[in-house]
């Protein structure tokens, strides 16, 4: 079951607090003021304001209501990405709950360390083959052994974990088109065609599409437009899908993990070097002129700062994917990050544009 880091909510209960006592004194004059104007007596404002606080803080700081969880016995979960990172760790976390896992590993064909280790576990359930998300035949491939592979095809597939992605930075005039093509057909196109392929098998099985996006994926930040635009389309697909899966019972759920460079280390001092020289190297020369190797060196001690930075156990975006697929009725969306970036979030998507830019940029 998904919860809560204490942290968390500690921090989301103070800031709670903190703002409910400025609202709490300043609001309530502003808004009594304009309350007794229209006639209505001036002490239903500040109650009103109390009652939907002590909601708010509930909200934050009740762990989730139990919703019931489905038996893994006897359903089977397709996982994209399973070399390295979440979908490595994922596979191995939902064989560990007792699903049958098939595991798509990009490098199974050349004795990716992955692969190799998933097929070590030697068990019925963990069914490990190769997939790259970009290739349509191995697309196919996959759903066709997917469905020679199941204890009973009538059932369909329990779910698909839409894992497998990358990452890259550098600002727009520094990225060439191919790059965005390249982050984008992973991204984006992969978790399409993938769901495509296997969607007719959920669908009888009445099971779920988990897709992995991001906390960019619902907001932007220098240095970030390829992965950016990527999650931003894997998060509109996710909703127009989830719209039409409804009268299937088909439930289609959005994982939004934060920083966890750390954690996967996905990005490394030498990854940041040799992708700064690329970007570099590859820029116009006007670019160069205009922009100058000191504001670039800068840019980039900006992102190799990032290397350590964020969480340091991936254990809350494994524990909201298997919340996704276990529980009988999940959430359309788990946010699994730390509490300054949720709140960031949160403030980037619902307060005007304006105020955010002036707060972050």
């Amino acid at each position: 079951m998904f919860t809560l880091p204490l942290r968390r909510v500690a921090l989301l209960i103070l800031f709670s607090v903190s703002l409910t006592l400025i609202l709490g004194f300043g609001l309530p004059t502003l808004l009594n003021y304009f309350v007794v104007l229209s006639g209505f007596p001036e002490t239903s404002v500040t109650e009103c304001i109390v009652v939907l606080y002590l909601f708010f803080v509930a909200y934050v700081a009740m762990p989730p209501i139990p919703r019931g969880s489905v038996k893994a016995e006897g359903k089977a979960v397709f996982i994209t990405g399973c070399d390295t990172g979440f979908g490595f760790a994922l596979a191995k976390y939902l064989h560990k709950l007792g699903f049958t896992v098939f595991a798509g590993c990009l490098l199974k064909d050349k004795g990716g360390d992955g692969a190799t280790e998933l097929e070590g576990l030697h068990s019925d359930r963990m069914k490990v083959l190769q997939l790259d998300v970009c290739s349509e035949e191995q697309v196919a491939q996959a759903a066709e052994f997917v469905r020679g592979n199941l204890e009973d095809p009538e059932r369909g597939l329990w779910a698909v974990v839409n894992n497998a992605g990358v990452s890259t930075f550098g600002e727009v005039e520094f990225t060439s088109m191919e790059t965005y093509r390249q982050v984008t057909e992973v991204n984006l196109w992969g978790t399409i065609r993938v769901t495509k392929a296997l969607l007719p098998l959920v669908r009888r099985a009445k099971g779920r599409v988990v897709n992995l996006a991001s906390m960019y994926g619902r907001m932007g930040n220098a240095m970030r437009s390829p992965y950016c635009v990527s999650k931003y389309g894997v998060e509109a697909f996710s909703d127009c899908l989830r719209y039409e899966m409804k009268p299937w019972q088909v439930k289609v759920v959005v994982v939004e993990p934060g920083n966890f460079i750390a954690a996967t280390g996905i990005l490394n001092r030498d990854i940041v070097a040799a992708t700064g020289d690329k970007l570099w190297r590859e820029a116009p020369p006007g670019v160069q002129e205009d922009y100058g190797n000191a504001h670039f060196e800068q840019r980039m001690a900006v992102v190799r700062s990032y290397c350590n930075s964020g969480l340091k156990d991936m254990v809350p975006v494994l524990q909201a994917i298997a919340d996704a697929v276990h529980s009988r009725r999940p959430f359309t969306r788990y946010n699994p990050m730390e509490v300054h970036w949720w709140i960031r979030m949160q403030v980037m998507t619902h307060l005007p544009a304006a105020i955010s830019d002036w707060l972050y940029f």
